[in-house]
């Protein structure tokens, strides 16, 4: 994030001595303590209240700068209870629990600490693999209630060479690739532009190979592992027609989110295709931590189960405090990072770019120009140059509409403007 004139906090918030700002942060979580404590005694305002749940939120938001949740939701209600609130944190990769359309409202932040618990969650996704192939949770039951069955447990398919398709090569899916590539499992996902080198660098250190449609990729498949978020376009995204791609007996895992999978069909393929399936998750699990709970899914004899616990380690949320810290200490100096609801791509029609005296004022007269005008600006960068005097600096500015003439020539006459130029979208 680029600031104008002075420097200035998140928000628009003037801070002419570029010192970083005290902060009323409420935790509506459990977060390290200490962790809270560095926040702490940078001399912010840090609040633990671990038992607020989405009915009592609203009511503790009064005066909140940041709020930091992991799994305790949040609505609009809540949102629209919190003048103070500028940033919302979550404490995890996903943000399905938080109403991101009413926080890109009324100019709230929303960001998440991604990849953190990549590691927790992949390794839980393989424990599920091999607690399948082996009944080891079964055997467990029978040896705890003195029963021996040797012949019973003896029988087991064996994972190498097996063929595993991912569905979401993100942190989490790719750190399940690795670890089943080490089993000698043939792992393949679909191809996407854009990955990073860094990404496509372990990609082939695994052994991981990329394929172009879905058809590709569960074709032949004996085990398909989901890793996507939760979102209006993944819902029940393992559907009948998905599920009918993969062989008989297949395994499916997901420790991703439960409506990505429609429950109905996965059930049927149980009971009329010999499928197994490990499960962390579910479409309507609870939202506490502790609940009378029935599930025909969950309870069904060829489910292996958790309680949704992927990123439940000790590990896991010691990384995820740390990045919660380091997004709220970046904030505070100014800095806006793994923001999910700012607009990335260029915006407007065109960019007006602007070389002009770095002085107070000069930004303030340019956009008065361009009020009068009718031009609406959508997004704005300013570039100030390094040097011992005084600088210049430059401004692009992507407006709703291109300027008309008269409007440039405004700009161009202002005292403290070198340049204008038109740059097209």
């Amino acid at each position: 994030m680029m600031w104008n004139e002075v420097t200035r906090t998140p928000q628009g918030r003037p801070d002419p001595l570029g010192a970083d700002m005290t902060l009323r942060i409420l935790y509506a979580d459990a977060l390290d303590p200490g962790r809270v404590a560095r926040l702490s005694d940078a001399g912010h305002d840090c609040r633990l209240r671990p038992e607020l749940d989405a009915g009592t939120l609203p009511g503790a938001l009064a005066d909140v700068d940041v709020l930091v949740v992991r799994s305790t939701r949040v609505t609009r209600a809540t949102i629209e209870a919190a003048p103070e609130l500028d940033l919302i944190v979550r404490a995890g990769a996903g943000v399905d629990t938080i109403d991101v359309d009413a926080a890109s409202e009324r100019g709230v932040y929303v960001c998440n600490v991604p990849g953190q618990n990549a590691i927790a969650v992949a390794e839980l996704t393989l424990g599920l693999l091999l607690a399948i192939d082996r009944k080891i949770a079964d055997g467990v039951a029978d040896l705890r209630a003195g029963r021996w069955h040797k012949a019973h447990y003896s029988k087991a398919s064996g994972l190498y060479g097996r063929r595993m398709a991912i569905l979401g090569l993100g942190d989490i899916g790719l750190a399940v690739g690795e670890r089943a590539s080490a089993f000698g499992i043939d792992v393949v996902a679909l191809r996407k532009p854009g990955r990073s080198s860094e990404v496509l660098s372990r990609v082939r250190a695994a052994g991981i190979r990329f394929v172009d449609t879905r058809e590709e990729l569960l074709t032949g498949s004996d085990i398909v592992t989901i890793h996507v978020p939760s979102t209006p376009e993944t819902a029940g995204l393992v559907d009948e027609s998905f599920l009918a791609l993969l062989p008989d007996g297949a395994i499916v895992l997901n420790t991703a989110r439960g409506d990505v999978v429609d429950e109905v069909a996965l059930l049927r393929a149980l009971d009329e295709r010999g499928f197994r399936a490990g499960l962390d998750v579910y479409s309507a699990e609870p939202s506490g931590g502790q609940a009378e709970w029935s599930s025909r899914l969950a309870s069904h004899p060829n489910v292996t189960g958790s309680h949704h616990i992927g990123a439940s380690t000790t590990q896991a949320q010691e990384a995820v405090a740390d990045g919660v810290v380091a997004v709220i200490e970046s904030y505070a100096a100014g800095e806006v990072v793994n923001c999910i609801n700012l607009v990335r791509r260029p915006l407007g029609e065109c960019s007006i770019v602007i070389r002009h005296r770095d002085q107070v004022g000069v930004l303030a007269s340019v956009l008065t120009c361009l009020r009068e005008g009718g031009i609406n600006v959508q997004q704005m960068q300013n570039q100030i140059f390094d040097g011992s005097g005084p600088t210049a600096a430059v401004a692009t500015i992507r407006t709703s509409a291109e300027p008309p003439a008269a409007v440039l020539g405004q700009l161009q006459a202002i005292e403290a403007v070198y340049h204008v130029r038109l740059q097209g979208s």
